[in-house]
């Protein structure tokens, strides 16, 4: 969140651009600072002088969501903090002159330290600095491009490189002289944010409204100004990354505790307490956000009282280990787990605010999850991979046939490797790998996934090396944004190790241990299934796979299977059956009476 939020509403004060071709360029190019001088007069002038601190509050909607944010900065030295609510997410971010921090919902604050976000953070604060018109307060190379165009209006662009961090540019309009567009690029992909509906405040002209896009229109940020004040007095505002809070409670006399899960559909699950009352069956997710299905919470509120959009839980506990002061979204997604997971108890989602402050093992032959005590962890077992860069998942440095990327490290995908179609595109893969069958992977709240699959040959991640990993590769509206991560590496690879996440201390340990060097399968029946009313509903078959060979097609209901009724089976159990060896024959009876066979085999 840190490179989106504190990028956007650094040059607003405070996110569809359409293409622009360059013009003919001028005789001669035109001096930047003069151009940049212009801007200034035109916007304020001699008053942008007395300005030395700012507060805004602006409304935020982004990716289907809306929310707030607030944000300080201390023009005279590029301070910054911003606190938002954007939907269920919430955190904080700053920049107090000595570190760059982010803090994601009630997390320990992280210290910034990958080059993209370092160089992201010095820009902002050069521009915070206003110093493109003071380049007394911050160094920068600052040069004319060119003269454009975008929506019949003419551009001077300059560009400017600040001390530390990375080009972007102003576009300049050749008849008003304001500051129009700010472009920039972040990672892969390009972010453009358009400035408009100015208001003077305190006797400068400031864009009150700024809409950013980076190339998908999905992925459109618009930003609206709320409130706008100078020169406020900062002293009590907290630029410095919040001192981190002790939360975490274990029973007297234990540095560990072991904590049994199940492993359904490739996704993990825990016995949770929460504030006294369940346990409930929670997915145990690395990434995963506190949430609350509508039944767990009125559960845990009591009877016939309003459920609230925000839970505040004071006691969340797990097998005796206890994580004090607790948020959780409230979301009806009861009818979603139901038909995806199968499972008609399944209470919410938790696991981040777990693993960024204590250890933690996951011994997958075991079914096992070790939680450490953070102040008595002496370390842990095999091989150790250094976590590169952490967002709401761990990254770590890797290859996959030989190309270099970042990949997630995702106790919450139930698939082996999925690659990012930005990557795919960009190393030519769909080629390299030469993909076969198309299959649904999985489903979101958005519908399902469909990925073509192929295998390959190793996937390393640090020193770690998996041999033959199946690799999806799906075609998803909008993943292209994901420019800096490469793929995600889910269950079905991870089971063959025991993994420690040691996340305080940026490090995950390997160990090949009981499952390694087993095979890595998909679904061998060739079909994806989810759970309906009167039994489990075939959502896609895959062309010319084990299903479709049998005649099964999208919208038929199975009712039994190998002659037992889908009322006394669980869909994670089903989607097991249909995982046996190849050449394993699968026996299932439609709604309509129908009977069919399915010769198991492995589609890659």
């Amino acid at each position: 969140m840190f490179d989106r939020l504190i990028v956007v509403l650094a040059m607003a004060m405070l996110v569809c651009a359409s293409a622009a071709h360059a013009q003919p360029k001028p005789a001669s190019k035109p001096d930047p600072v003069s151009v940049l001088a212009a801007a200034k007069n035109a916007s304020g002038g001699a008053a942008w002088d007395a300005l030395r601190t700012q507060r805004s509050e602006v409304k935020l909607a982004a990716a289907g969501l809306e929310g707030s944010v607030e944000r300080w900065s201390d023009i005279a030295n590029g301070r910054s903090v911003i606190r938002y609510r954007i939907g269920p997410i919430s955190g904080a971010a700053g920049n107090d002159g000595k570190q760059v921090w982010t803090q994601e919902e009630s997390e320990e604050p992280k210290i910034e330290t990958g080059a993209a976000a370092l160089e992201l953070a010095a820009n902002a604060a050069y521009r915070d600095r206003l110093a493109f018109w003071y380049p007394d307060r911050a160094r920068a190379k600052i040069e004319y491009k060119d003269r454009a165009e975008a929506n019949g209006r003419k551009f001077d662009v300059v560009t400017i490189v600040p001390e530390g961090g990375r080009p972007f540019e102003f576009w300049i309009d050749v008849d008003s002289k304001l500051i129009e567009r700010l472009v920039e690029q972040e990672a892969d992909v390009t972010r453009t944010e358009v400035y408009s509906d100015r208001r003077e405040v305190q006797g400068v002209r400031i864009p009150f409204h700024v809409h950013t896009s980076r190339g998908d229109p999905k992925l459109d940020e618009v930003v609206d100004v709320q409130k706008l004040v100078f020169n406020e007095p900062v002293t009590s505002v907290a630029f410095a990354p919040p001192v981190a809070k002790a939360e975490i409670s274990f029973p007297v006399g234990r540095a560990s505790v072991e904590v049994p899960f199940e492993a359904l559909s490739g996704h993990l699950f825990v016995k949770v307490m929460l504030d006294g009352r369940g346990p409930f069956r929670m997915l145990f997710d690395a990434g995963g956000t506190n949430i609350l299905t509508a039944q767990a919470a009125a559960a845990v509120v009591g009877p016939e009282r309003a459920l609230p959009k925000t839970l505040n839980v004071a006691s969340t506990v797990i097998n005796g280990v206890e994580l004090g002061g607790q948020s959780y979204v409230v979301a009806d997604i009861d009818p979603f787990l139901r038909r995806v997971e199968g499972l008609d108890d399944i209470g919410g989602v938790l696991g981040l605010e777990w693993f960024v402050r204590m250890p933690v093992r996951i011994d997958y032959a075991r079914s096992r999850i070790t939680l450490y005590d953070p102040a008595q962890f002496k370390g842990a077992s095999g091989t150790k991979v250094a976590v590169a860069k952490r967002g709401r998942l761990p990254q770590v440095s890797g290859t996959i046939d030989g190309i270099a990327g970042m990949f997630e490290i995702d106790t919450g995908s139930r698939g082996s490797l999925t690659l990012t179609p930005a990557f795919v595109t960009k190393n030519d893969l769909e080629k390299k790998l030469a993909p076969k069958n198309v299959a649904i992977t999985g489903a979101g709240l958005a519908g399902p996934v469909r990925a073509s699959l192929a295998r390959a040959k190793s996937l390393k991640l640090g020193a770690v090396d998996v041999p033959n990993p199946i690799v999806a590769l799906p075609k998803v509206e909008g993943e292209s944004a994901k420019g800096e991560v490469a793929g995600n590496v889910g269950f079905a690879l991870m089971r063959q190790f025991a993994v420690t996440y040691d996340l305080p201390n940026d490090a995950l340990y390997f160990e090949r241990y009981l499952n390694f060097g087993a095979p890595d399968i998909a679904d061998r029946g060739g079909l994806w299934i989810e759970r309906s009313d009167d039994g489990f509903k075939v959502i896609d078959v895959v062309s010319d796979g084990p299903a479709a060979a049998a005649g099964l097609k999208a919208g038929d209901v199975i009712v039994e299977v190998n002659g037992y009724p889908s009322a006394q089976l669980l869909l994670p159990a089903v989607r097991e059956v249909l995982r046996a060896p190849p050449g394993a024959r699968v026996k299932l009876k439609m709604a309509n009476g129908n009977e069919v066979t399915v010769v198991l085999r492995d589609l890659v």
